[in-house]
């Protein structure tokens, strides 16, 4: 099962394997993970489940998967970045192993 290290805005890394197929954003909910809030539970209708992809995994998770992602991210609360996506728009692959992701200091 491919695995995610989640790093909060503190710098604390919470690591948690991830079914593939599943979202990053339904893994740190599933696994106690705070700094996603995920309230509309994935369902592309608010930006609290707002990530930073490591730089180093941008080329395998690539930019905003749709205009609608793009749209939502600029009502993000926390400053949008050029990696930031919504985490419950990533899909884990097994290509996705080893997946980290920066969390915000706060989703509201």
């Amino acid at each position: 099962m491919p695995q995610i290290t989640y790093v909060d805005h503190d710098g604390h890394e919470t690591r948690a394997d991830v079914p593939v197929g599943e979202n990053v954003m339904r893994g740190a909910l599933y696994n106690g993970v705070e700094g996603i809030v995920g309230e509309c539970g994935g369902g592309l209708s608010c930006a609290t489940c707002h990530c930073y992809v490591d730089q180093d995994w941008m080329e395998k998770v690539g930019g905003p998967s749709s205009d609608a992602e793009a749209e939502l991210l600029e009502s993000a609360a926390a400053e949008v970045r050029p990696t930031s996506r919504l985490s419950c728009q990533i899909e884990m692959t097994d290509a996705l192993d080893g997946l980290v992701v920066h969390l915000p200091e706060h989703q509201f």
